[in-house]
C-alpha cells in the first residue's frame, strides 16, 4: 500500500521504515528540510539500534522517501499523524500540531484516505479531528487511533514485533486498511472504538509507571529496615500475576513518553472531574526518586559547595541519546544549585542543556576524564560503559571514593575491593540523617 507518516521524530521514523519493510511505499513527511535532507542522504538524526542500517536498505530499494510538503507526492491509502504532543504548563498535551496537519491533509488527502493518529492524544481527539474534517467539507476521509507501543532502543523489534495491535476504528473500512497495512505482523489484534483505542495507550503507560514508583518506594523502606530490594522485587517478579518487568529500583522513569503521559491522564481525569489520587502519587514519587543521590551525598558530604561531582550517564536510559525529561538532568540542576561543580559522561549524548542552570554542561564520552579528580561519581544511565570500569584506576583518578550505584547494577564486592565506597538503593543501608531539600 501507499502511506504517508507526517513527523519524522522516533515514532514517526521508526514506523515509516518498519512499514517500508514490510513492503509498502512510504513518504516521510516532516516541516523541518534540513532533516528531509539529510534523511534522503541517509543519515540518521537520532541513535536507535539499527536504524541506520534499515533507513539504508530501505532507501535502496525505493521504498522510503522524504519530502517537507505534500504537493506533488504520490496519492495514498493511509496517513499516519506521528507528531510531537508536549506537555502545556498544566500537564496537558499540547495538539496544535496534530491539528495543524488535520488542515494539511484535508487539503491534499484524496477521497477514502485513512487518517490515523500514533501521536499519543487525549481521549476524544479523534472525534475532534472526525469533526474537523467534517466542518472542512472532507467526510469522505476515514479517521482512526492506532497507538504505539515502541520503546526507545528497541523501536524496531517494537514495531515489527509488537505484544497487540489497537485499532480503534468506527467503519469496516478503517479497520480493511489497517489489516491490509499489518497483514504481515503476528501479533494480537484488538479492535475497539477510537476512544478505547486512546485509553488504552494511556492506561498502558500509567500502569507502568506505577511499578516504577512501587517498587521504588518499597526501596526506600528497604534502605530503613536492613532488606534488599533486588531480593524483593525477584521474589515478586516470579510470581505470574505480577511479573518481572519494570520491578528494578532506581531513579525513576524519564524519556519523551511515561511523564508526559501520566500527568496528562491525571489532566484527562480532572478534566471530567474525577481525582486520580493514585496516579498522582505516582508521579510525586517519581519526582521525589531523581533526588535520592543528592540526599545521599549531603549526608555523606554535608556540604557540596566546592565539590566535582560526575554524573555517568546523561540520557534517560540506555539505548538512545533521548535525554527528555532524564533523571539526570534534573540532579545536574540541583547539584549546581548546592554550589557543586557537574561533569556528565554519556557515550552517545554530546551536550547537556540543563535547564536552570544558566549555563549548558559539557558531556564526555571517557569516563575516566569524567572521574578526574571528582569528589563523587552517580551512575544514572546503565549502559554498559560504565559496568565494567577498572575500579582500581577510578579509585585512584577521584579525590574522594564515593560512589552511588543510582540503578542497582555495578558489583558491590568489586567496587570495594578496590577501595571504593559504594551507597545504592534499597539494599539496607545503614539508617541515615534526613535532609530537607529544596
Amino acid at each position: 500500500m501507499n502511506i504517508w507518516i507526517v513527523g519524522t521524530g522516533y515514532v514517526g521514523l521508526v514506523t515509516g521504515l518498519c512499514f517500508a519493510k514490510l513492503g509498502h511505499q512510504v513518504w516521510c513527511i516532516d516541516q523541518d528540510k534540513t532533516k528531509i535532507e539529510r534523511l534522503s542522504d541517509g543519515k540518521v538524526p537520532m541513535h536507535e539500534p539499527g536504524l541506520p542500517e534499515l533507513l539504508h536498505d530501505q532507501l535502496a530499494l525505493g521504498r522510503i522517501h522524504f519530502a517537507h510538503e505534500y504537493t506533488h507526492l504520490h496519492a495514498v491509502d493511509a496517513a499516519f499523524i506521528a507528531v510531537g504532543t508536549p506537555p502545556t504548563e498544566r500537564g496537558e498535551a499540547d495538539l496544535r500540531y496534530v491539528f495543524s496537519v488535520v488542515e494539511d491533509l484535508a487539503k491534499y488527502g484524496t477521497p477514502g484516505l485513512l487518517v490515523a493518529t500514533k501521536s499519543t492524544v487525549p481521549v476524544g481527539t479523534a472525534a475532534k479531528i472526525r469533526e474537523r474534517f467534517d466542518r472542512l467539507g472532507r467526510s469522505d476521509i476515514e479517521v482512526a487511533s492506532v497507538p504505539e507501543f515502541l520503546r526507545e532502543g528497541n523501536a524496531i523489534e517494537d514495531t515489527l514485533n509488537p505484544h497487540r495491535l489497537i485499532y480503534g476504528v468506527t467503519s469496516k473500512t478503517a479497520l480493511t486498511v489497517l489489516e491490509a497495512i499489518h497483514k504481515n505482523l503476528a501479533s494480537p489484534v484488538v479492535v475497539c472504538e477510537p476512544p478505547t483505542a486512546e485509553m488504552i495507550k494511556y492506561a498502558s503507560n500509567a500502569f507502568l509507571a506505577t511499578k516504577i514508583s512501587f517498587v521504588n518506594e518499597i526501596a526506600n523502606i528497604c534502605d530503613r529496615i536492613g532488606a534488599d530490594v533486588s531480593q524483593v522485587a525477584l521474589g515478586m517478579g516470579l510470581d505470574p500475576r505480577i511479573g518481572p518487568s519494570f520491578l528494578r529500583a532506581g531513579l525513576g522513569y524519564g524519556g519523551s513518553c511515561f511523564p508526559k503521559d501520566t500527568k496528562a491522564l491525571v489532566n484527562i481525569a480532572g478534566a471530567v472531574n474525577y481525582d486520580f489520587t493514585l496516579l498522582r502519587a505516582v508521579v510525586e514519587v517519581n519526582q521525589r526518586q531523581r533526588m535520592a543521590p543528592l540526599y545521599r551525598l549531603l549526608n555523606w558530604f554535608e556540604d557540596l559547595a566546592g565539590l566535582t561531582v560526575c554524573l555517568l550517564g546523561v540520557s534517560f536510559k540506555p539505548g538512545t541519546d533521548d535525554t527528555r525529561e532524564s533523571p539526570s538532568l534534573d540532579l545536574a540542576r540541583q547539584l549546581v544549585a548546592h554550589g557543586a561543580t557537574v561533569r556528565m559522561v554519556d557515550p552517545v549524548v554530546k551536550d547537556a542543556k540543563v535547564p536552570g542552570c544558566g549555563t549548558d554542561l559539557s558531556v564526555t564520552c571517557d569516563p575516566y576524564e569524567g572521574l578526574l579528580d571528582a569528589d563523587a561519581a552517580v551512575l544514572v544511565t546503565e549502559w554498559d560503559d560504565f559496568l565494567h570500569l577498572d575500579w582500581q584506576r577510578v579509585k585512584n583518578l577521584m579525590r574522594h571514593p564515593f560512589w552511588f550505584d543510582g540503578r542497582n547494577v555495578l558489583d558491590p564486592d568489586r567496587l570495594r575491593e578496590a577501595g571504593l565506597v559504594l551507597a545504592n538503593i534499597g539494599r539496607g543501608v545503614k539508617p541515615f540523617r534526613l535532609v530537607e531539600v529544596l
